[in-house]
């Protein structure tokens, strides 16, 4: 794409590898430069914390705030009551309002640490779309908002197609949710003068659903910007571990855990995870990318320190190093990592080391536990672990005990009290 932009906003996302699409690059670009443009991102409450997958987009709103425009958070509290199709295999569970309010709540903590609510030039907004959803009248949305929505057309957006392509049922729920998302747009634009809808390349059909509903009942124009599906270097999906979904609240995963996770990249990804999930210059975001050997390896260390200060702060992020060091370095059992109290009760005459390998997350189940065993892959306090039938009882976890997977990946265990 050979666009020059000149906003500060454009300019910083294009450069650092943010935009996948964009309705019209020039005229938003003019908007941009003009004075302050309104966004939104959209967020459905289908879980207690976002996770690394929504990271890039939270990323995108910072930067949107920090060169002088307004971002929206919108909360999903109506269109999680309906639950989004888009490249899903089967339809997501219906929540109660207390479990989607629940949710929303846990989403919150994660923006505040990359947004500013506060500030009097261009504070971000937290809105609930239930706020304008949960009121509707089907009798009039039907007459005027769905009359602007071909069925042809829906039919032949990717997201329903690949379903309806398997042969997998699409109920009419979730039929509505694309209108629904296309009715957001239209109401934060004629309510905040929001300009601009951005999200993932997979939400391209709701976006462009949202600024054709708005042209033809507002006759406003306005834009819509996506960001590419974020793969690893071998083709993974971004944001799974091999423990599950990298969790951003610190009560489901740790400032430890999260540090890990970067610092586990690998070396082809350093230099692109730094450019969108730091706020280095993008001069040292391709120096320290293009290190080699060894010094890659320092290099994951600056990525895993930057993108958990964003998140959890500068001391979490210290202290994560400082535990690493003396795990990798010393050989240490380090007092950040994650660990694993056991009541009296439980441990009773004695508890299987493989079972413990499943309690602190290092395996998903007994079998795998068994398999890292006997394929040399586990350790405790550091040396080899042979025998999955190994049994600790109340003395032997008087003091932590280290168990290790891999050379990365470790936890402790140790009685409660």
């Amino acid at each position: 794409m050979t666009y020059h932009p000149k906003s500060d906003f454009m300019a910083t996302i294009m450069q650092r590898g943010f935009i996948a699409d964009c309705t019209d690059y020039q005229a938003l670009d003019e908007a941009l430069n003009k004075g302050m443009v309104t966004a939104y991102i959209g967020y459905d409450a289908t879980a207690k914390s976002l996770h690394v997958g929504h990271l890039m987009n939270i990323m995108m709103l910072r930067w949107l705030q920090k060169t002088g425009h307004q971002p929206i958070t919108l909360m999903g509290g109506g269109t999680t009551k309906v639950g989004d199709p888009s490249f899903r295999a089967d339809e997501r569970p219906l929540l109660t309002a207390d479990q989607i309010d629940d949710n929303i709540g846990g989403m919150q903590k994660v923006f505040a640490q990359y947004l500013d609510y506060d500030t009097a030039t261009n504070p971000a907004l937290m809105l609930n779309n239930a706020e304008w959803l949960d009121s509707l009248n089907y009798l009039e949305f039907l007459r005027d908002i769905g009359r602007h929505f071909s069925v042809n057309r829906m039919l032949s957006f990717e997201s329903v197609k690949s379903r309806l392509d398997r042969e997998q049922s699409l109920s009419f729920l979730e039929f509505n949710y694309m209108i629904l998302q296309a009715y957001d747009f239209l109401e934060l634009n004629r309510r905040y003068g929001c300009l601009l809808q951005m999200g993932g390349s997979d939400q391209w059909g709701n976006i462009v659903n949202g600024i054709d509903l708005t042209r033809r009942v507002l006759d406003n124009e306005i834009y819509g910007l996506t960001t590419p599906l974020l793969t690893t270097s071998d083709g993974k999906k971004m944001g799974k571990s091999a423990n599950g979904a990298v969790w951003l609240n610190g009560e489901m995963l740790s400032p430890y855990e999260f540090w890990q996770f970067w610092r586990n990249s690998t070396d082809a990804d350093v230099g692109r995870f730094l450019k969108i999930f730091s706020e280095l210059p993008l001069d040292e975001c391709d120096r320290l990318g293009a290190l080699g050997g060894s010094e890659i390896n320092e290099a994951k260390v600056i990525l895993a320190n930057e993108a958990t200060t964003l998140l959890h702060g500068a001391e979490a992020a210290a202290a994560a190093e400082q535990t690493a060091r003396e795990v990798f370095e010393k050989g240490g059992v380090g007092d950040d990592l994650p660990t694993l109290e056991l009541s009296a009760e439980e441990v009773g005459d004695g508890i299987s080391v493989a079972q413990l390998i499943v309690r602190t997350g290092l395996a998903k189940t007994g079998k795998e536990a068994k398999r890292l065993i006997a394929d040399n892959g586990a350790r405790i306090d550091d040396a080899p672990l042979t025998d999955a039938g190994l049994m600790l009882d109340a003395a032997a976890l008087a003091s932590p005990v280290k168990l290790s997977a891999g050379k990365k990946r470790h936890a402790l265990v140790k009685l409660a009290g």
